[in-house]
């Protein structure tokens, strides 16, 4: 039985405050590894963190200190060399090693060069958003004296202020001409695809542990994918399947609206949370905003016209025209609250096909009980906006440490959800109110269960592109 290859050994490595951290955070999923913060010199050790292949190990990354001092450091190694002799590369750092100053002044530099010295390689991690200056080079010059292959990752490269270009030119003079465009707070979706496809240019005998890894990454993308899209249509599934009865009296009808509204808003945050918990984010990616009236996630109240507005989802003029003609319609509920008065200004105005428009479960009966459910356009804006939290979450590596902005997050392919039928699954949950989770009228069934994987498929079409 052949023993499995060992592990690649990489080090992560750079001047301060460069990403270096992050880069381990955004490759290994965990927003807990080390600490980030906005000033240089936080990483004063070396961790380290493993990526697997089928439960095996497949890469160990390293994070180092930031070296700082590389231009009196480059000074000293000068100073190092015996007189007439000509020491190569590694050579030149392990007699640094030896001396007194790897322990004093430049103690933390010493750490760097003696993990990239036991490591394939290094990761040289750089702040694109930076000038090219001479302590870079001097940096570099330093690590391309331990004789090992650099691969160098250019870091926030989505700032408006970038210097990629530069960056660039520089390296190429360096003779460094593999590089990497990897901002480790919003990463590219191929983006650790770019850089295991460069590793192994570099480091040929690992070509089949960095394409192993490689594959074995992006199924793993797929299958948080498709969980992500089963999560929201388990939500849209618990939320059209929603029925309330009430009696007919005004009051009665609106506590059960409130109800109504109260029950969406808890299956969307618990829609919310397992997303997050899918993608290995933490809540505080998500937090609580203070909202319009009530109060709610998502930037804007879920039931507030203004919010379905926002996302192009207009309510009809029936419902409008009715509210002006004096219906007792109150515009925070987006037509969730109809009473009996709503209804006969509706019909007064002739405005039915604006009625029919919110569905005829929503207006219920005149006499008798009123049934409620959640109408169409809130469904909707549910879809838009599980399918752009999926699409935020996709895009947002785990060492970001500002809250996920929803704004202007909606995919152009979910232009489906905005007009036209509802899928015909969510039509058809709409008949079974035992579907629904939020009340104690739940059935589970093979039915319900079958539906939910057919709207998954639904959403798959004009969700988020991978």
């Amino acid at each position: 039985m052949n023993a499995a290859p060992p592990s690649l050994r990489l080090a992560v490595v750079g001047h301060t405050n460069t990403g270096k951290t992050s880069l381990l955070r955004t490759l290994s999923r965990n927003p807990d590894f080390g600490e980030v913060q906005d000033y240089p010199g936080t990483t004063r050790h070396v961790e380290g963190v493993r990526l697997l292949t089928g439960g095996v190990s497949t890469i160990e990354l390293f994070d180092t200190p930031g070296m700082e001092d590389g231009m009196a450091l480059l000074d000293y190694l000068d100073q190092l060399a015996p007189r007439g002799a000509r020491l190569d590369g590694p050579a030149r750092i392990q007699r640094f090693l030896e001396s007194p100053e790897s322990l004093r002044r430049f103690e933390q530099e010493a750490r760097v060069l003696r993990k990239l010295l036991e490591c394939d390689a290094g990761l040289y991690v750089v702040d694109a958003r930076d000038p090219v200056l001479a302590k870079h080079r001097d940096e570099l010059a330093i690590l391309a004296s331990c004789g090992h292959p650099l691969l160098p990752v250019l870091n926030f490269t989505h700032s408006p202020d970038h210097r990629i270009g530069e960056w660039r030119s520089a390296m190429a003079r360096l003779g460094l001409h593999a590089i990497v465009e990897f901002d480790t707070i919003a990463p590219p979706l191929d983006g650790e695809d770019q850089l295991y496809d460069k590793l192994a240019l570099l480091l040929d005998a690992y070509a089949p542990t960095l394409r192993a890894l490689k594959q074995d990454v992006a199924e793993q993308r797929r299958q948080r994918h498709l969980d992500a899209l089963a999560l929201v249509a388990e939500m849209l599934i618990d939320v059209a399947s929603l029925r309330l009865s009430s009696p007919a009296e005004q009051k009665t009808l609106e506590q059960s609206a409130e109800t109504l509204r109260r029950l969406a808003r808890q299956r969307e945050q618990r829609g919310i949370d397992a997303l997050l918990k899918r993608y290995n984010f933490r809540r505080t990616d998500f937090p609580h905003h203070t909202l319009p009236l009530q109060g709610e996630r998502w930037g804007m109240d879920l039931f507030h016209p203004q919010a379905l507005k926002e996302m192009g989802i207009h309510l009809g003029k029936g419902m409008a025209a009715g509210a002006m003609a004096g219906a007792t319609l109150d515009m925070f509920t987006a037509g969730l609250s109809l009473g009996a008065a709503t209804l006969i200004g509706a019909t007064a105005g002739g405005l039915w096909q604006g009625a029919d428009k919110l569905g005829r479960r929503l207006l219920g009966r005149i006499r008798g009980f009123q049934e409620m459910t959640v109408d169409d356009a809130v469904l909707r804006l549910l879809a838009l906006r599980g399918l752009a939290l999926i699409a935020a979450l996709e895009r947002r590596g785990h060492a970001a440490q500002t809250p996920i902005d929803m704004q202007a997050l909606i995919e152009d392919g979910a232009e489906a959800w905005r007009k036209g039928q509802l899928p015909e699954t969510l039509r058809e949950a709409r008949s079974w109110p035992e579907w629904s989770t939020l009340t104690e009228h739940y059935e589970p069934s093979a039915r319900r269960t079958q539906a939910v994987r057919k709207l998954a498929a639904e959403l798959e079409g004009p969700a988020a592109a991978r």
